[in-house]
């Protein structure tokens, strides 16, 4: 099931629709139809259109700061900000961003909550020994934090299984005798995810009977003054407006899912 739902975006992304337009108007000899695939590959590869698309599903968010989060039960980092690279040692973890995180241990470093929480992301394809909260929870350590106060989830694949992992970890620590009380009320986690992420993933979290404080990181869209570079081709844009398509793929995908389990 995790290969149809990374293989499916793939089929209607941004560069396969432009190649399929322009294969078209070559295999027609319909000019416009090629004209019009170079000219939406032109527009969304550059920043001045993709800034703009992306900002929207940002939901124009702002970082916000630790110091100012409201405290919570349990600070939970969702998974997605490394990648396993070969090495002489066979494959390691290195970061591809790091900003989910850093802000997991700046909001448990603010004592805005005694729980760090990561999820045990995996996917069947990597070639790993360790899921990524296993790797994060390393890092963590090396960095002050004490290793009772992290927790990992069982291997999730996608963030639906995030959710329940997570809520997993909940349950199971209320049927404790000493926090019997821990599910009187719904737990309140302060979900840490990338802004783009964060309107699904909150929403997931909060199907799942969390309460949601939702602290959104790893920004696409930079601060900055538009100059004449914003118009030209940048591969970087494109990347963009690729995630763009995927993740409001994905929103439409959990969004059906509720509407039939609702039915």
């Amino acid at each position: 099931m995790i290969y149809l739902h990374k293989i499916l975006p793939f089929a209607i992304s941004p560069l396969v629709l432009i190649i399929v337009v322009v294969a078209y108007g070559i295999f027609k000899n319909k000019k416009i139809y090629s004209v019009m695939g170079l000219i939406l590959l032109y527009a969304l590869s550059t920043f001045f259109v993709a800034d703009f698309l992306f900002e929207k599903i940002e939901c124009k968010e702002l970082t916000h700061f630790a110091k100012d989060a409201k405290p919570a039960d349990g600070i939970v980092v969702l998974s997605g900000m490394m990648v396993h690279v070969e090495s002489v040692a066979g494959p390691i973890p290195e970061w591809d961003d790091a900003d989910r995180f850093f802000a997991g241990i700046d909001l448990y470093q603010a004592g805005k909550a005694p729980r760090l929480i990561f999820t045990g992301g995996t996917l069947p394809w990597e070639k790993v020994s360790l899921n990524e909260g296993m790797v994060l929870k390393t890092f963590a350590q090396r960095m002050g934090v004490p290793e009772a106060s992290i927790t990992v989830s069982r291997e999730a694949q996608n963030t639906a299984q995030e959710a329940e992992a997570v809520w997993e970890l909940f349950v199971s620590k209320a049927s404790q005798p000493s926090h019997a009380s821990d599910m009187s009320h719904p737990p309140k986690i302060l979900l840490v995810t990338s802004a783009f992420h964060m309107p699904r993933a909150q929403r997931l979290f909060e199907r799942q009977g969390f309460e949601v404080e939702a602290f959104p990181v790893d920004f696409k869209v930079r601060a900055r003054v538009m100059t004449p570079m914003d118009f030209l081709p940048n591969p970087h844009a494109l990347r963009m407006t690729d995630i763009l398509v995927r993740e409001l793929l994905g929103r439409f995908y959990y969004q059906l899912k509720a509407m039939f389990s609702n039915a």
